[in-house]
C-alpha cells in the first residue's frame, strides 16, 4: 500500500479509509498527538496514537524532526483547525532525530537564525510557503513565454565579455594562484589559463540573447547571473537568477507592453496556484508589522499589494517628468529624502522610485527615456532635445516596496552610433566584433529587458530580505552549504 501525500489527505472526505502517511514530526503532544508534515502542504496532519498500546521505545523516538510512517484510518477531526486526522493503528520510525541537537524546535525562530541553518529552514512553514511560491513563479515564467512562441535559450555562464560595463565580475580560472604565470611585460599570462584568455562569470545573458533574437525573432533566457559587488544590503546577492527576453522588431512601447503582461501573468499565476501559501505569508507579514510604528506599516496587505499590480495599468512617465515631480515633492523640498534631487541628470535612488509608485501615482510606474550618461552603452539614443539633452530609449518598471523590478531598453541598432558610444565609455570593439556583426548583417530595431527573479519572489512573498527567497544565498563573506 502506497503512502498518500498530506496535501491530498487534508482535502479528502473519505472517512474510514485506511491510509499510510510518511513525513517528519513537527510536534508531539501528550504522548498522543503527532503533527506530521511531508512538505506537500504548509499544513500538518494530526495523527492520534493509542499510547497505551504503543511500545515505550517507539514513543521515546517520536521527537521533533524525526521521520515517521503512520498507518491508520482517516477520521473526521474533533479538534479545532483541521477537518481530518489519522487514527493510528501502526507507528514506525524511519529516521531518528536527536531532540537535544535538532535546532528547529516548536517555537518561533528569527529569520537571522534560520539563515544560519539554511539547510534545515525548508522544514518550516514560512520557507515551505516561500519556495512553493518561487516554484510557481518560475513555472509561470516559462509558461508565459512558451504560450507566446518564444524560444528558450541557455546563454553561457562563463563569458569573456562584460555586458554591463560594470567591471564587478567573478574571475574564472584554473591558474595556480601560488604560482601565476606572467608575460614578459609582467602581466598575468592568460594564454596559460584553461580558456586561453581571461574569463568571468556572466552578469547577464543579454548580449548573447540579442544574437539569437536576430535569428529566431523572440527569445528569452532565464538563468543564474553573478555580480561581485561588495554590497551587504537586503536587496543584493552575488548569485541570482535573471529573466531576460530579447525581441526582434520590437520598439520601446512593445517592450513595455510585454514586460507589464509578464509581471501581471506570473503574479496572477502564483495567486491562483498558491492560495494557502500566500494567505500564510500575508498573515506572517501582518504579524511582523505589528511591531512597527503605524507610519512604517504597509497600507496594503500582501494579497491587496499583489492585486494592486494586477488590477492597475502601469503609469508610463518619462524620466524628465519624474524629475520635475520629485523636485517639487514635499520630501525633496523639506529635505526628507536621503539623496536630494538637485536637477536633471540625477540617478534615481530606491526612495525616489518608491515615492513615485507609493505616494504620487499609487500604481506601478514605468519610467522611460533616461539620460544617456547614466545608462548602458547598448541603449538606443534619442535625438538631442531642445535643451541639448541626450536621452536613451530605456525603461525601468518600479514596484511598491521594492523600487526597480525591471530594467530594459530598445537596443541601438545603428552600427556607427553604437561603435561611437562604445569608444566613449571605453569598451574595446575588437573584443566585441561578434556583437557588432548583428548591426552589420540585417540589423533591425529590437528590444529586451531583465527581471531580477529574486526581486520578483521577494515582492510576491512579502519577505523583506532577498537572502530569504533563494535557497542558499551567496553574499560577501558567505558561501555556506
Amino acid at each position: 500500500m502506497e503512502h498518500t501525500r498530506i496535501k491530498e489527505l487534508l482535502k479528502s472526505e473519505d472517512f474510514g479509509k485506511e491510509v499510510i502517511v510518511k513525513g517528519w514530526v513537527r510536534t508531539f503532544r501528550n504522548n498522543q498527538f503527532i503533527a506530521i508534515n511531508d512538505g506537500s502542504s504548509i499544513n500538518n496532519i494530526q495523527a492520534v496514537i493509542d499510547f497505551e498500546n504503543t511500545p515505550d521505545e517507539i514513543l521515546k523516538r517520536i521527537t521533533t524532526g524525526a521521520a515517521v510512517r503512520v498507518k491508520g484510518n482517516l477520521v473526521e477531526s474533533l479538534g479545532k483547525g483541521q477537518k481530518v486526522e489519522v487514527k493510528a493503528t501502526e507507528v514506525s520510525i524511519i529516521g531518528d532525530s536527536d531532540p537535544e541537537k535538532f535546532p528547529l524546535q516548536p517555537k518561533k525562530h528569527s529569520l537571522e537564525f534560520l539563515r544560519e541553518i539554511a539547510h534545515l529552514r525548508f522544514r518550516t512553514g514560512t520557507f515551505n510557503a516561500i519556495f512553493k511560491v518561487r516554484n510557481a513563479l518560475a513555472f509561470a515564467v516559462n509558461k508565459f513565454f512558451n504560450e507566446r512562441d518564444f524560444v528558450y535559450m541557455h546563454t553561457p555562464i562563463i563569458t569573456g565579455s562584460d555586458a554591463e560595463g560594470a567591471g564587478e565580475m567573478f574571475r574564472v580560472t584554473t591558474l595556480d594562484l601560488n604560482n601565476v604565470p606572467h608575460t614578459e611585460s609582467g602581466e598575468i599570462d592568460f594564454k596559460e589559463d584553461f580558456f586561453g584568455k581571461s574569463t568571468n562569470l556572466t552578469v547577464s545573458g543579454q548580449l548573447e540573447g540579442e544574437l539569437a533574437a536576430l535569428a529566431f525573432g523572440n527569445i528569452y533566457t532565464f538563468g543564474p547571473t553573478f555580480r561581485a559587488e561588495n554590497s551587504n544590503t537586503t536587496r543584493h546577492l552575488a548569485e541570482f537568477w535573471m529573466i531576460e527576453p530579447e525581441m526582434a522588431f520590437y520598439e520601446l512601447e512593445d517592450n513595455m507592453d510585454l514586460a507589464e503582461d509578464l509581471l501581471k501573468y506570473v503574479i496572477r499565476y502564483a495567486l491562483d496556484t498558491c492560495p494557502e501559501e500566500i494567505e500564510f505569508l500575508k498573515n506572517r507579514l501582518l504579524e511582523e508589522e505589528k511591531s512597527k510604528p503605524q507610519a512604517e506599516r504597509s497600507e496594503l496587505n500582501l494579497i491587496e499589494k499583489l492585486n494592486f499590480v494586477i488590477d492597475n495599468n502601469f503609469e508610463r512617465v518619462t524620466y524628465t517628468e519624474a524629475i520635475d515631480i520629485l523636485m517639487k515633492s514635499k520630501p525633496n523640498q523639506k529635505k526628507q529624502f536621503k539623496y536630494l534631487i538637485e536637477g536633471w541628470g540625477a540617478d534615481l535612488q530606491s526612495e525616489h522610485e518608491r515615492f513615485l509608485v507609493e505616494k504620487h501615482f499609487k500604481k506601478p510606474v514605468i519610467l522611460t527615456d533616461y539620460p544617456r550618461e547614466i545608462k548602458s552603452f547598448y541603449m538606443k539614443q534619442n535625438p538631442v532635445d531642445e535643451n541639448g539633452r541626450q536621452t536613451v530609449r530605456a525603461m525601468d518598471i518600479l514596484f511598491p516596496g521594492i523600487g526597480e523590478m525591471v530594467g530594459g531598453s530598445q537596443r541601438e541598432e545603428n552600427l556607427e552610433k553604437l561603435v561611437t558610444r562604445m569608444g566613449e565609455v571605453g569598451i574595446p570593439t575588437e573584443e566585441m566584433e561578434w556583437f557588432l556583426d548583428t548591426r552589420r548583417f540585417g540589423s533591425v530595431p529590437h528590444s529586451g529587458f531583465g527581471v531580477g527573479f529574486e526581486r520578483l519572489v521577494l515582492f510576491t512573498t512579502g519577505m523583506t530580505n532577498i537572502r530569504d527567497v533563494i535557497p542558499f544565498p551567496r553574499t560577501p563573506n558567505n558561501a555556506e552549504f
